[in-house]
């Protein structure tokens, strides 16, 4: 990674000949970065990655073959150190959500400044995780989208048996404590288990605290 005199290693993969020599010249303009090499297909980036180790990728969402994701999954399966920054047409908030998730230290859209493209590549080869401001906005809202997404609505005897789980109660002292015959009380547990995806108890009450449905 980027020390304070030693330049950023950068490896620039997009198909389209012209905007990768353009972004080439900007990084190299720069003075602080060294493109190490810059090829037009996914396939021949990871033979390039895995060769020379450079800092940062800066890879080209969309590209035929191998595309920017497979690159970012291929790097985190083979535990490469070279950290990805994504390039697309594409702004839509699940799109980047999906990069991000995938494991890319940074998403820019393809018409960013390139005084932005280097910027995201010298903050992310210091181990930051890049998002300009107008694709963060979007992040978030996509983020609370899946959270809500992710939280099942229970009904408030679901939430009494969750919490009653969760307490290390059995159906039959669940049964009890809420005045419930044991049949109803299964019920509602083969109810949630359904809802969150379970098959018993201790499941219910791992994946409840996953999803922040129980603390």
């Amino acid at each position: 990674m980027e020390s304070s005199d030693a330049p950023v290693r950068v490896v620039v993969v997009d198909d389209h000949p012209f905007y990768r020599d353009g972004v080439t010249r900007g990084l190299t303009n720069s003075g602080r970065i060294v493109v190490v090499a810059e090829v037009g297909d996914g396939r021949d980036a990871l033979e390039v990655i895995r060769r020379e180790q450079p800092d940062v990728a800066l890879v080209d969402y969309e590209m035929p073959d191998i595309d920017g994701l497979g690159v970012v999954r291929a790097i985190i399966r083979d535990k490469l150190p070279t950290r990805v920054v994504l390039l697309s047409a594409h702004t839509d908030s699940a799109v980047v959500f999906r990069a991000l998730e995938e494991g890319a230290a940074g998403y820019l859209a393809k018409d960013a400044r390139r005084s932005e493209i280097v910027a995201a590549v010298l903050d992310v080869a210091r181990g930051r995780t890049v998002l300009p401001p107008e694709l963060a906005a979007g992040l978030a809202g996509e983020i609370r989208l899946r959270a809500q997404e992710q939280r099942p609505a229970l009904s408030e005897r679901e939430r009494q048996v969750l919490a009653a789980f969760a307490r290390g109660l059995s159906v039959p002292q669940v049964a009890a404590e809420l005045y419930l015959g044991v049949s109803t009380v299964k019920t509602h547990t083969q109810r949630l288990y359904e809802k969150l995806g379970v098959s018993d108890r201790a499941a219910a009450v791992a994946e409840a605290m996953r999803r922040g449905l129980v603390e």
